[in-house]
């Protein structure tokens, strides 16, 4: 076995440091439109709704299945809970 290291899970699971920001950068929106949806107590059928999504989709993001989330996908849900998202760029 392997006694490497890594900053993250995402950095283990991904080939690459772009896999890995992409897959970091989903599921931080992700787990923030499961916060939103939470607060809200709103059910999975009125979260689809409100996002313009299917049932089974939200059952995909509160089980964080985030292979099956573009970021496009993500922030476009956002969008429609009223939410704006910002990109911000950091030193790596």
């Amino acid at each position: 076995m392997s006694n490497e290291q890594f900053q993250s899970i995402w950095d283990a699971i991904s080939d690459t440091p772009e896999e890995a920001a992409n897959l970091s950068a989903r599921a931080d929106l992700m787990h923030r439109i499961i916060e939103i949806i939470q607060e809200n107590g709103w059910k999975q059928v009125e979260a689809a709704k409100r996002m313009g999504v299917t049932q089974p989709r939200v059952n995909d993001l509160l089980h964080g299945r985030v292979s099956r989330f573009s970021l496009d996908a993500l922030v476009n849900m956002a969008a429609m809970l009223g939410r704006r998202v910002r990109v911000e760029l950091m030193a790596a």
